[in-house]
């Protein structure tokens, strides 16, 4: 079945669901009518697995009432009907009742799925102390004798061994275990989860003391994280006896290490709280940690044994829409309080990696070239800041501004107004007569006049930039910082060898575009550079991002001399859609299909989701799928085919952030000469035109 493009389900997410119904003490037929509701809701909410609370058809609290065949018949019949009516209900359940069997009472978690129990797995660990005294009623799971039983009239698989896969949702695989299993130092999920178990769930009946439903959260959360999982909670809720404890009805969905959805504690009502799981990220984190693979060999033998059982997930055939928050900016919080910690860690990383390397080389002078836009500011900060931590006077940043043929007013005024605030070296070197010389000896014919402004035109004049910063950095007994960013590198937007490619030591190389406006709007926050490189620092965020290679009287359009003649992002498309593309390519590889769903969630509707409060209303831009497409598809072939060769000769720099850097010494080891067919024909293929 070819699901729509709008699916969750075509993207590897999946819909699942915590149910915490309302309960009466050892009355099941109840307990079932009101599991069978929550049932249907979830059904018609797009969920494929939903899970209920330990003992839920019985209540936990039944206490000796366990061992009365009453009881033991009613949850039998209302059993029953839940699995009879499941026929008719789309999501598999799972569901917590007594199991009498083997001449044991177990504690279960029971998968139904459409009128067929799948498998019973009990609790494998009885707490017997403080206010919980198991054992008086149940059996442990290592007691069983037999691997299956007969629950409800079906023989079915029987044991906390049993995964659960999907075989039609690439990568849903399934483990239960009950409330105490998940507290224990070597849980049941654990090894499930190295058995290949992405689902984790958790049917649970823990009361509430003071301070507990923190530590339930943290404990998900962090099972989720060191097992690269989802987890499932679900506690036991309104109408279990108060007789002597109380009752919350937590219920908790978590994502490698974050807490996805809460529902409300403390309530009469119903709980339904539904989360969309990204099973393809779990498996890209997964496939790419090696120790986690390593820990499977290690257990071989257990895991090896334990047991799977296959079921097809009753996947709607229309389309699910994503419910997920997808950030705009994956290298950039929009929690201010957030984003202001990260630009902090990445600003002290920078200093850090920049005061190291003089330490290592000796020198305790730099020499930066200074052109008035986002990237030379950043490394022009990090570098005065880098001599305000060793005690070395500002002067030792020697900072060079070098107009070109198409240099604007604005930026070579804000770089002469930014070097004076932050008390460099400040120097002006125009290259325009070392330039012209070297196209008359290339006999270019833009030294004759003519217009030809082409790629040779344009390397000429940042061969010569860099070219004057190594001699510089030579008669000073300095090194060059170079002010390259990840953005630029990822497309190759830089001029190879002998041009901004290079440097002795490079401090942006890791930071995204995207993130490089934020550290400098960030650094004005802060004021530490006083309201002189504050106010320069605002103009420049205002800038249009340009290389500044072709002068204005090139363009179609007059515009003022004050204005680049170029625009970047014309030409390699939007800073903040291409690093987008590139955070979800090389963070975990996805699917170009995948990645373009990702972005149309995230970019095609400019009113919904959050937004970094720094960008202002008129800047808050949004995309269709046929610009995402296109954008794309130019960031692939450049990424892939045209650019690896640059990036495989790059200057040392520290990796800043989780997102990658594309070092060939670090995250990103890639051929030269590989070709962008493969990604280019699924984008294509996949992703509608409109």
């Amino acid at each position: 079945m070819q699901l729509p493009f709008d699916s969750l389900y075509r993207h590897g997410f999946a819909r699942v669901a915590v149910a915490v119904p309302p309960v009466r003490v050892a009355d099941p037929a109840h307990n079932a009518e009101q599991t069978l509701a929550l049932a249907r809701r979830a059904a018609a909410d797009g969920v494929v697995l939903t899970v209920f609370p330990e003992l839920g058809l019985s209540t936990y609290t039944a206490d000796d009432l366990f061992h009365s065949d009453a009881l033991d018949h009613a949850v039998e019949q209302a059993l029953r009907r839940i699995v009879e009516e499941s026929t008719g209900i789309d999501t598999v359940l799972v569901v917590g009742a007594p199991v009498r069997a083997q001449g044991r009472l177990f504690n279960c978690g029971i998968v139904i799925d459409r009128g067929r129990i799948l498998g019973v797995a009990p609790k494998s660990y009885l707490p017997n102390y403080r206010e919980f005294y198991e054992k008086r009623q149940f059996a442990a799971a290592r007691e069983s004798l037999e691997d299956r039983i007969t629950v409800a009239g079906q023989r079915v698989p029987f044991g906390a061994d049993l995964l659960f896969t999907a075989t039609n949702v690439p990568g849903f695989v399934f483990h239960l275990e009950i409330c105490e299993d998940g507290w224990v130092p070597l849980p049941p999920s654990g090894f499930a989860a190295l058995a290949g178990a992405t689902v984790l769930v958790n049917l649970s009946a823990s009361n509430i003391v003071v301070g507990k439903a923190d530590y339930r959260r943290q404990l998900c959360a962090s099972h989720s994280a060191r097992y690269i999982a989802a987890y499932l909670y679900s506690a036991a809720g309104y109408g279990e006896s108060t007789t002597d404890m109380a009752w919350d009805g937590q219920a908790l969905v978590c994502e490698n290490g974050e807490l996805l959805a809460e529902g409300a504690r403390f309530t009469e009502s119903p709980q339904l709280v539904t989360a969309d799981v990204d099973l393809r990220r779990l498996a890209a984190d997964r496939l790419r940690m090696t120790s986690f693979a390593d820990t499977v060999h290690d257990h071989h033998d257990r895991l090896a044994s334990m047991r799977r059982i296959d079921i097809e997930l009753p996947i709607p055939a229309k389309a699910v829409t994503l419910r997920r928050t997808v950030p705009r900016f994956p290298y950039v919080p929009a929690d201010s309080a957030v984003r202001n910690e990260r630009c902090a860690e990445v600003h002290h990383i920078q200093v850090a990696g920049l005061s190291t390397r003089l330490a290592a080389t000796g020198s305790q002078r730099v020499v930066i070239g200074v052109s008035g836009g986002l990237d030379s500011t950043l490394a022009l900060i990090v570098a005065v800041q880098t001599m305000d931590r060793l005690g070395l006077p500002r002067s030792n940043v020697l900072a060079y501004t070098m107009p070109g043929f198409a240099t604007g007013s604005r930026t070579r005024t804000d770089a002469h107004r930014l070097m004076r605030a932050l008390g460099v070296s400040a120097h002006e070197i125009d290259i325009r007569p070392s330039a012209t010389q070297m196209l008359h000896d290339l006999n270019h014919p833009a030294a004759q006049g003519v217009p030809q402004y082409d790629v040779t035109y344009e390397n000429v004049q940042a061969g010569e930039r860099t070219s004057h910063l190594f001699r510089l950095a030579n008669q000073n007994g300095a090194i060059v910082i170079g002010t390259g960013d990840l953005s630029e590198l990822a497309l190759g937007w830089c001029t190879f060898g002998v041009g901004d490619h290079m440097a002795h030591y490079s401090v942006n190389a890791s930071v995204p575009k995207t993130l490089i406006k934020y550290l400098i709007a960030w650094t004005v926050q802060t004021g530490d550079l006083g309201p002189d490189a504050d106010e320069v620092l605002r103009s420049i965020l205002r800038t249009e991002i340009s290389p500044e290679l072709v002068p204005v009287a090139a363009q179609d359009d007059p515009a003022s001399q004050d204005q680049p003649g170029q625009s970047s992002e014309a030409v390699v498309g939007p800073y903040e859609l291409q690093d987008f593309h590139l955070y979800y390519l090389l963070r975990f590889g996805y699917l170009p299909s995948r990645i373009a769903y990702l972005a149309r969630h995230a970019w095609s509707d400019h009113t919904r989701g959050p937004w970094p409060d720094l960008i202002p209303e008129d800047d808050r831009h949004e995309y269709d799928l046929p610009t995402i497409k296109h954008w794309l598809a130019e960031f692939l072939r450049r990424f892939v085919q045209t650019s690896q060769f640059k990036r495989s000769t790059l200057p040392n720099a520290p990796k800043v952030g989780s997102g990658g850097s594309l070092s060939p010494r670090g995250d990103w080891r890639a051929p030269s000469d590989a070709v962008a067919t493969a990604w280019l024909d699924e984008l294509a293929q996949n992703v509608p035109d409109a």
